[in-house]
């Protein structure tokens, strides 16, 4: 009898810790499922917190463009619809693909560093002996074909012996909105710029740095949060809309394989110059709509203008590409007037402030002669230019706007905003057919954390009970 009572009290007392076992068990798995849940929820939180800026960095533009007259939808299908390819043809004319520049000058504001010494930096020019015979007689006017450079580079070739007689009905008139050196005809030169075409050239380091580094911060600080007062913010959006253009442009066509000479686009590079940045893709959106609304404002005078380049054909295709884009009735009855320029300088300190901002720019056309890069300086020079052309139509000439006072434009202030308004056109297209591409990538890299944590939070859990409930049941 004692030795069976005895081993009841055994199985008793073995019963017991069994059933203590499992009460620990379950603590034990409760408080791990409860620490796991509040380790995912927190992990959860916080990614959602960081992928949020990326997703919407690269979202639609939607709404109404700021301090434009036209929305995003808007310029977007104008532009795909009807800008681009008008333009795209216009630019390609005798007309608008010589332009005349001054590319060697000495730099105003510091010592020269010297041009750059990379190939791509250069602006080939041709031994005269090159050209046809017919180029070397200006009154016989411009062929239409390319000219081609016999140097080993054919995409950087010029024509430097086109003479101004060519262009006739033009005259040169003073801009106050630059620094102007087109009567210095000595030491310009015209240069093919489809030959020439805006892509990188390797030029970066301190020396480019410099140049934007001045642009900024000495002629164009930008604005602070809250300002109110519209003509402070022009410039610095112009500018920046114009920067954020060139930066599309060299990532558009960036060199891929110098060893191979791959060219081609990097979509790293946009995105990280402007794609994730809202703020520069609305001023690019800013500059577009405030140069176009130049071109519709001097219709009048563009329409009448002379673009006789002694070649007849292709002098009527520039003039009927012009009254295209001029009286096209998709642009006016969506987008009639893209920017109001008569809402500004309208305060009591309006002129006084016009005077200061025209300095500004006029100190940033200077500085075009100091960069180092023969081709960035080139299409720096045409772009400033440009924008300065569309000042000088939107807001006078002498600074002060008089209704009963002509307009007069030079040749090369007319070339210079047509190419200036092609390059936006193009920048606009390549956002609108690139931000779907990284909205997809974003999106998708930012459901990558929380996919992998829940996987292995899954495995995690999988082990922890599988090991805990085979300990409980032996």
């Amino acid at each position: 009898m004692v030795e069976e009572t005895e081993v009841n009290e055994l199985k008793k007392t073995e019963n017991e810790k069994r059933r203590s076992g499992w009460k620990l068990g379950r603590s034990a798995i409760g408080a791990i499922l409860v620490l796991m849940i509040a380790f995912g929820v927190t992990f959860l939180y916080t990614q959602k917190g960081k992928s949020c800026p990326c997703f919407q960095d690269s979202r639609k533009y939607t709404g109404i463009v700021e301090d434009c007259c036209c929305d995003y939808e808007t310029v977007d299908t104008i532009n795909g619809a009807v800008l681009h390819p008008l333009l795209q043809g216009l630019v390609t004319t005798p007309f608008f693909r010589y332009f005349k520049v001054k590319l060697w000058c000495d730099c105003p504001f510091w010592p020269d560093d010297g041009m750059c010494k990379l190939r791509d930096c250069s602006v080939c020019e041709c031994p005269e002996n090159e050209f046809p015979e017919s180029f070397r007689r200006p009154p016989l006017g411009l062929a239409a074909d390319d000219l081609k450079c016999q140097e080993g580079k054919p995409e950087a070739a010029v024509d430097r012996t086109l003479d101004s007689k060519v262009f006739r009905g033009w005259i040169e008139v003073d801009n106050p909105w630059t620094v102007d050196d087109e009567t210095d005809n000595g030491e310009m030169t015209y240069v093919n710029l489809l030959l020439n075409p805006e892509r990188y050239t390797g030029y970066t380091g301190p020396s480019a740095r410099r140049i934007w580094d001045a642009i900024y911060s000495e002629n164009c600080p930008k604005y602070a949060s809250g300002e109110i007062c519209q003509e402070k913010k022009v410039l610095y959006k112009l500018i920046s809309g114009l920067h954020s253009s060139i930066s599309i442009h060299i990532a558009a066509d960036y060199l891929l394989d110098e060893t191979k000479n791959q060219w081609g686009t990097n979509p790293d590079l946009m995105y990280d110059r402007v794609l994730q940045y809202p703020e520069r893709v609305r001023n690019l959106y800013f500059t577009f709509l405030f140069v176009l609304r130049a071109v519709t404002k001097a219709k009048d005078y563009l329409e009448q203008a002379e673009y006789d380049t002694g070649n007849p054909e292709e002098d009527l295709k520039a003039q009927s590409l012009i009254r295209q884009l001029l009286y096209n009735p998709k642009l006016q009855a969506a987008c009639p007037v893209p920017f109001d320029e008569a809402k500004l300088w309208k305060g009591q300190s309006g002129p006084e402030l016009k005077q200061q901002i025209q300095k500004q720019f006029r100190n940033i056309s200077a500085l075009m002669d100091c960069v180092g890069c023969e081709k960035c300086r080139l299409w720096g020079k045409l772009q400033v230019l440009g924008l300065g052309t569309a000042l000088k139509i939107l807001f006078s000439v002498d600074g002060e706007y008089r209704r009963d006072q002509h307009l007069q434009l030079q040749r090369n202030e007319v070339i210079a905003l047509v190419n200036l308004l092609n390059r936006l056109s193009e920048s606009i297209k390549l956002v609108q057919e690139m931000s779907p591409t990284f909205e997809k990538t974003m999106k998708g890299l930012s459901l990558q954390p929380a996919a992998k944590f829940i996987s292995s939070w899954n495995r995690l859990l999988k082990t922890v009970l599988g090991d805990r409930l085979r300990k409980l049941t032996l």
